[in-house]
């Protein structure tokens, strides 16, 4: 069975990117798949913000990069780039963290302008941790999302949810046409 790691980089909640995060998982257990969540502002601020790689949040976060066979970063867009809590997680991983993984980046933001966000800031940090197979990453609008009282992600553009759909299908494909499973 392939196990896929959901890695949440919102520093806040509820989440637009968090609530995709969800929609995302559910798609993929529909499919086969097993998943598991990680939220890096459930991870300690401490070790965080201080760089500490073997404190016991980062050390079990660590373990839980490693077991996963695929990967989906999913953060928001603020200033340009992903976020900042995120950037300090995926600094204190090893340098081969994401070595035999496919990786999916997913992006929540409020303007088309922080689009290239995933290709210019994203990519280069999942492909230096050693990420064997980039997929094409999803953009998605503030606009096109809408959280239920429950937290559930609902899409008020049919075609966000059908690019978001295309792109978890493009990494259910590579699970199916290739040995990435370790």
């Amino acid at each position: 069975m392939v196990h896929m790691l959901t890695i949440g980089g919102s520093p806040s909640s509820p989440s637009r990117s968090a609530a995709v995060l969800e929609y995302a998982r559910n798609y993929l257990g529909e499919h086969g798949f097993q998943t598991r969540s990680l939220s890096v502002r459930d991870l300690d601020s401490e070790e965080l913000l201080c760089g500490k790689f073997n404190g016991p949040t980062m050390q079990q976060a660590k373990e839980i990069v490693a077991s996963a066979d695929g990967i989906i970063i999913g953060t928001p867009v603020y200033k340009a780039a992903y976020t900042g809590v995120l950037k300090a997680f995926l600094d204190l991983l090893p340098q081969n963290a994401f070595a035999n993984k496919a990786v999916l980046p997913l992006a929540t933001g409020g303007t088309l302008a922080h689009m290239l966000a995933i290709d210019y800031a994203l990519k280069p940090v999942l492909a230096n941790l050693g990420a064997i197979h980039i997929l094409t990453g999803v953009y998605l609008l503030d606009q096109h999302l809408e959280l239920t009282n429950d937290q559930d992600i609902w899409f008020t553009s049919p075609e966000a949810e059908e690019r978001l759909v295309a792109g978890l299908d493009a990494l259910i494909e590579v699970f199916a046409n290739t040995r990435l499973r370790v």
